[in-house]
């Protein structure tokens, strides 16, 4: 095969081998950026302090190293979600973006070559299929990030001193939160966070699969090589700088979420009546740099989780060939 190699082949085995492809590069996605997760939707939904109190986290270090006072798996919180979601998710965006890539190849008489505006509407397209596991996904795993390990009382009882009762810890796991969310707010609970979400995602699939694919495919016609022919480590540059481009495009967006996701349920009790007010009073109370609070840690995850994603779906997808 030439050109964008895969974009003439069609059918039932041609979607599954796309989507297991997508579940290998989601899984690997999810191992190498959780921790970096973590930190930075700590850092984005940190209360503002009052006047004369000290921020919860200092900065990046310092919210490492109050992470790391509850354990190291306190970086992993809320991972079997995004385990199972992200997997699933990133499967349904790489379905969804090679099918996009056949139809716009297919209009272009096969030529193998998409165009730049062809390549945005497909990973837009993608980006927005994605939306609707990532919203619950990323609403799931973004409250139990931000819930602290919970404090510990002892009993003033002797007899019941070695029985510690727990406070302050609301979802005992994924599983736990998906159901207390649902019992108290149904199915617009779980998806809190969808318009805001779903935004993020159409210009950001589009930036992801358009930097990643116009780079592979100028590799391509450059060096007159098939996809599979290509040195590994240009996969893994142009995934991580199509991490770091998708990344710097939407950035702001993503901390409205996170802030929208974290806000309380109850109208009365919300912080945020909408998106552009979350919006409105982020700039007002915090400024500009209010939109880039935790952008550190996101861009150290950035380039090694998006490069680790692509070489693993392309390394599946040659192994599937073969199959």
């Amino acid at each position: 095969m030439s050109g964008t190699d895969r974009t003439n082949q069609g059918g039932f085995t041609r979607a599954a081998k796309d989507c297991l492809s997508g579940t290998a590069g989601g899984i690997v996605q999810v191992f190498v950026g959780q921790p970096f997760d973590t930190i930075k939707v700590r850092l984005q939904t940190q209360q503002v302090p009052k006047p004369g109190e000290q921020p919860q986290y200092a900065g990046m270090l310092d919210c490492v190293r109050q992470t790391r006072k509850e354990g190291l798996t306190a970086f992993y919180k809320g991972t079997t979600t995004p385990l199972v979601g992200v997997g699933v998710c990133v499967s349904i965006q790489f379905l969804v973006f090679e099918f996009m890539k056949r139809l716009f190849n297919g209009r272009n008489g096969y030529s193998g070559m998409l165009s730049s505006s062809q390549l945005y509407l497909s990973g837009a397209a993608a980006g927005v299929a994605g939306a609707f596991v990532f919203c619950p996904v990323e609403h799931i795993r973004t409250r139990l990030q931000v819930q602290t390990t919970p404090l510990t009382i002892i009993s003033s009882n002797a007899s019941n001193a070695s029985n510690g009762k727990t406070q302050n810890k609301k979802y005992n796991g994924p599983i736990d939160c998906f159901k207390k969310i649902y019992s108290l707010h149904g199915i617009q609970g779980i998806y809190k966070g969808m318009f805001i979400t779903t935004i993020r995602e159409f210009h950001g699939g589009a930036c992801y699969f358009l930097i990643y694919e116009y780079n592979m495919q100028r590799a391509m016609l450059k060096e007159k090589k098939s996809r599979r022919e290509l040195p590994s480590w240009k996969p893994c540059l142009y995934g991580a700088a199509a991490g770091y481009g998708m990344w710097c495009s939407i950035y702001p967006i993503d901390v409205i979420k996170s802030k929208i996701q974290t806000d309380c349920f109850l109208k009365e009790k919300r912080k945020y009546s909408s998106a552009f007010d979350c919006a409105k009073q982020t700039f007002a109370k915090e400024g500009i740099k209010g939109f880039f609070r935790g952008f550190g840690p996101c861009m150290l995850r950035a380039g090694p989780v998006n490069a680790s994603s692509f070489v693993a779906f392309e390394m599946a997808m040659q192994l599937f060939e073969k199959i």
